[in-house]
């Protein structure tokens, strides 16, 4: 998935369970959602809150995040539930 620019892209595997609540924080900003998924939800809060977005979310993940400007940040979950490979 990526913003509506195309500037970042997500792939994600994992499920925050918290993510609603998010959204309406989100949405409270400005935020418009297109889709009702989590990943939609966890693009926008790196958007928002970039890198300590993670410190939001409640769940399970393995995510990276491309940056069309020559940036990729990778993340895991507290607990390494889903793995990681690249």
């Amino acid at each position: 998935m990526c913003d509506d620019n195309g500037n970042l892209w997500i792939t994600y595997n994992g499920e925050i369970f918290n993510y609603i609540e998010i959204r309406n924080e989100l949405e409270n900003l400005g935020y418009i959602f297109f889709t009702d998924t989590d990943t939609e939800v966890i693009l926008n809060s790196y958007k928002e809150w970039g890198e300590s977005c993670l410190n939001h979310f409640n769940g399970m993940w393995a995510l990276p995040f491309m940056i069309l400007i020559k940036k990729i940040f990778l993340s895991r979950d507290r607990f390494g539930i889903k793995p990681f490979y690249y």
